[in-house]
């Protein structure tokens, strides 16, 4: 009985199934062949090797910035947010761009504190 739309026959689905389970169940290639496996990270560019992409440079502030202060009470002040930033250790230049705040401001979003940032 032919099912329609299917390119493949029940028979191939079954051995796609059997290739595919070792992968899903690991979470990892399994193939032997070093040559199959994705190819790692270039060691001498070190943004990406931090999981940074090259781009935007607001965007990639704003990214960094929610990937520290994530789930952080707004509103928020600047002592409210560098006392974040430390707790979950956020670098260095990121805590002092974010000293550098006005204090008196109280900020609704990552978004304010990015734009913030980004005029400073």
């Amino acid at each position: 009985m032919q099912r329609g739309s299917d390119r493949l026959s029940r028979r191939q689905d079954d051995a796609m199934k059997h290739q595919l389970e070792g992968l899903l169940r690991s979470g990892h290639p399994t193939r032997t062949e070093e040559w199959h496996d994705p190819e790692p990270v270039a060691d001498d560019d070190p943004e990406l090797a931090q999981g940074r992409v090259p781009g935007d440079a607001f965007e990639a502030l704003r990214l960094e910035l929610a990937r520290h202060l994530a789930r952080t009470p707004f509103p928020a002040h600047r002592g409210d947010l560098l006392r974040v930033l430390r707790e979950r250790h956020a670098p260095d230049p990121l805590t002092e761009r974010v000293e550098d705040l006005p204090g008196d401001r109280t900020y609704r979003s990552v978004q304010d504190v990015a734009v913030a940032l980004h005029r400073a």
